[in-house]
């Protein structure tokens, strides 16, 4: 399982299957796996991972921001510390424990943009898409990076894959259309 899942399985995976999870434990002993995180293991020769392991540990956090932004290659800068989305009830000190940038939203919106992209070892994680990676990052009261924002919508501009209706209806909801189309009209 391990090997078609690009070095990783989860104990709940292999539960899934069949596989009673004493076998995992016996394949940790064995060193035929290695526990990377409670529930996760992976082969000994796999690359860690580091964002398919928080998001296996924060099973209800979207990457976010300028993880986001990395993931989807709209920034060459790597982020300093993961950011991740929660729902505003999720007790974030754990995440935050573990050197996560947490953000909380709304849950009418929470969802708004969530899809799986794949991390520079080629694991699906949970982020949100660019279009809602680019409202966020000028919304809010926090200071936003100037060297961040503008080359990220520079690169939205001249990308063959940008849609800026769904751009602008997402700012449209998350309160920053105003921001956004400012953006959209200098660089469109």
């Amino acid at each position: 399982m391990a090997r078609n899942a690009n070095g990783y399985v989860s104990s709940a995976q292999a539960t899934a299957e069949g596989i009673p999870r004493r076998l995992l434990a016996a394949a940790v002993a064995s060193g035929e796996l290695v526990q990377v995180d409670r529930g996760l293991y992976a082969l000994p020769d796999t690359w860690e991972d580091p964002l398919l392991i928080a998001q296996h540990r924060f099973s209800k956090g979207t990457f976010s921001d300028e993880t986001a932004l990395y993931l989807h290659g709209m920034t060459d800068r790597a982020p300093f510390s993961l950011t991740m989305t929660f729902p505003r009830s999720f007790n974030t000190k754990a995440a935050k424990g573990a050197g996560i940038t947490c953000r909380t939203c709304a849950d009418d919106v929470l969802d708004l943009g969530a899809c799986r992209v794949a991390t520079q070892y080629g694991n699906a994680v949970r982020a949100y898409d660019v279009e809602r990676t680019l409202c966020d990052i000028v919304r809010g009261q926090r200071a936003v990076d100037s060297q961040v924002v503008a080359p990220a919508m520079q690169k939205y501009a001249a990308s063959r894959e940008r849609d800026p209706v769904k751009l602008l209806g997402y700012a449209r909801r998350l309160g920053v259309e105003a921001k956004i189309r400012n953006y959209l009209e200098v660089l469109l």
